[in-house]
């Protein structure tokens, strides 16, 4: 019998870009092809994705994507995958909903092969089958998936809570999910990104509460700020703000797609007359108004960020105005997030980011909840995903207090296979992995030399150094000269120090070194980098130009 492999490609030991390859002899399957965001050490980056050259290398294998819910850390990859490659992408009418507009936008024309499950249907991939299993999450038509292979169902949770009270009313089918433990669960690939909080998450109706709270003491203008595709939440708001009065306006691109094409498909259920489109907002008083807006994470191009810098043309913020984070931040983008809150409390806003009645709820499961995932599945192995090392390690730590033997638990990494055979299972060799940064312009192959360039940049500044040579005499033409941005250096005795130096180097030449631009150029860079380090103990970007006469 041959092995089977399950390959994260990303989502191992950190919190974003899930992409999880499971392979059996000439088969392969994909779950989720996501994204995650850059963090500061990241200058000019949009996005990170995960590597795909696995993917492409055994493009002959792939049976299909299979897309657990429409999150961008779950879907926000696609794109770049489907350019690479023509595959066919599995997903609820729901989720092809959402990322579709943005499918079409970047990938080839007439190349999309979009095919539509429902939960509780098997699609045959192969010697491979897969299976989706509704849950509960943040956003409607969430779904955990069961592949099953010769040794048994690997069940990937996705991201799940138990929510007995949903928004929508579709309860997780744990009826479905306790039938595969009797069936055989070989491995349970499961969140983890909540283990640390104890007991249970609170239901998605309570944040309802919260924004009533928040409603009835707000003397203006009311600004809710959540990702775009927090449907659940959206609904919600425009149920509360109907409570009271308000009309809702919704700001920010992504935001106003995703609530027209959840309203015609039935997903939000706009009460009447509530919905305003942004120019008509004028027309009413402040405290008739709410509004939805993007930039929750702090995003530099989100519209609240915008608003926060008054460098939004479309609204602007007023004194008077509450604005809601309804939110958790993604790890790394704090510090965004809190420069954002203080520029709106210097212009007169009211930011409510914690609140005694919550105004917002996580979509993941606390620790309870993943023990109960774990005693309805019974799985033989265990190896949580989603989650930081701190995350997987206290995850493996419960599972032992719950009776799992250290042989059955694994700690996932990304790029390393986690094979399964007849009798046993352990960890193979690495496979190609990485991340691939995409910059502002959604362009992908930002490089590390080129993050460390800008991280000197940001840091220490440039010098620029300019050589003028005779090439047909091999002779320097002057001295050399040298400039610098943004390098502190008030009494000008770092950049003499380094000129000094290049002087007496550039004395010792030879004749075919002077001759040879590339040589040059290298060997004049590197002293002044030294001297600069050895003078003033900084860094900065040195950029040589060697000029012929």
């Amino acid at each position: 019998m041959s092995e089977v492999r399950i390959i994260p490609l990303g989502g191992a030991g950190e919190i974003g870009k899930n992409c999880t390859v499971i392979e059996q002899g000439d088969d392969l399957v994909v779950i989720d092809c996501g994204l995650s965001f850059p963090n500061e050490e990241m200058p000019g980056v949009d996005v990170v994705l995960p590597d795909f050259t696995y993917i492409l290398q055994n493009l002959h294998k792939v049976r299909g994507v299979f897309l657990t819910h429409a999150h961008e850390d779950h879907v926000g990859a696609l794109p770049y995958l489907l350019r690479q490659a023509s595959v066919p992408v599995y997903a609820t009418e729901f989720t092809h909903a959402l990322i579709r507009s943005k499918l079409e936008e970047m990938t080839p024309v007439g190349s999309l092969q979009l095919e539509t499950f429902k939960p509780g249907d098997v699609i045959d991939a192969g010697s491979l089958s897969v299976e989706p299993i509704r849950v509960t999450h943040s956003i409607p038509e969430s779904c955990s998936v069961a592949v099953r292979t010769q040794f048994g169902v690997v069940l990937m949770t996705s991201d799940f809570k138990f929510d007995f009270t949903p928004v929508d009313g579709k309860l997780a089918n744990i009826t479905r999910l306790g039938e595969l433990a009797k069936e055989g669960v070989v491995v349970l690939l499961s969140d983890s990104t909540n283990i640390d909080r104890p007991g249970w998450s609170a239901s998605e109706r309570e944040v309802a509460a919260g924004l009533r709270a928040a409603f009835a003491e707000a003397p203006g203008r009311i600004i809710l700020t959540t990702f775009a595709s927090q449907i659940h939440r959206i609904q919600q708001f425009f149920e509360v703000s109907a409570e009271f009065g308000r009309k809702v306006v919704a700001v920010g691109r992504r935001m106003e797609q995703n609530i027209e094409v959840c309203a015609r498909l039935g997903y939000v259920r706009i009460p009447k007359g509530t919905q305003i489109k942004l120019e008509d907002a004028r027309y009413y008083p402040p405290e008739q108004l709410s509004v939805l807006m993007t930039g929750s994470q702090g995003e530099p191009m989100s519209a609240l960020v915008q608003a926060s810098k008054e460098s939004y043309g479309r609204l602007r913020i007023q004194e008077g105005d509450t604005i809601l984070y309804s939110a958790r931040p993604i790890p790394g983008n704090e510090a965004a997030i809190w420069r954002t809150v203080n520029r709106l409390f210097r212009l007169g806003a009211r930011v409510i980011y914690e609140s005694p009645v919550p105004i917002h709820v996580s979509g993941h499961g606390h620790a309870e909840e993943l023990k109960l995932m774990i005693n309805l599945t019974r799985p033989f192995y265990l190896a949580p995903v989603h989650g930081e090392p701190r995350h997987t390690w206290q995850y493996r730590e419960m599972a032992r207090a719950m009776g799992y033997p250290e042989h059955r638990l694994f700690a996932m990494e990304d790029g390393v296979p986690l094979v399964i055979t007849e009798n046993e299972a352990h960890l193979g060799e690495p496979v190609p992995c990485g991340r691939i940064l995409v910059d502002n312009g959604g362009n992908p192959g930002v490089t590390e030399d080129l993050l460390r360039d800008r991280s000197n940049l940001a840091q220490y500044g440039v010098v620029t150094v300019t050589l003028v040579v005779d090439p047909e005499a091999g002779d320097l033409v002057g001295e050399p000269i040298l400039s610098h941005k943004g390098l502190h250096d008030p009494d000008g005795t770092v950049l003499q120090a380094a000129s000094q130096a290049l002087c007496l180097e550039l004395k010792q030449f030879r004749k075919e070194d002077v001759m040879d631009p590339d040589t040059l150029r290298h060997a004049a860079s590197d002293v002044v980098r030294r001297a600069i380090f050895r003078q003033g103990q900084i860094r900065p970007l040195v950029v040589t130009t060697v000029v012929e006469a």
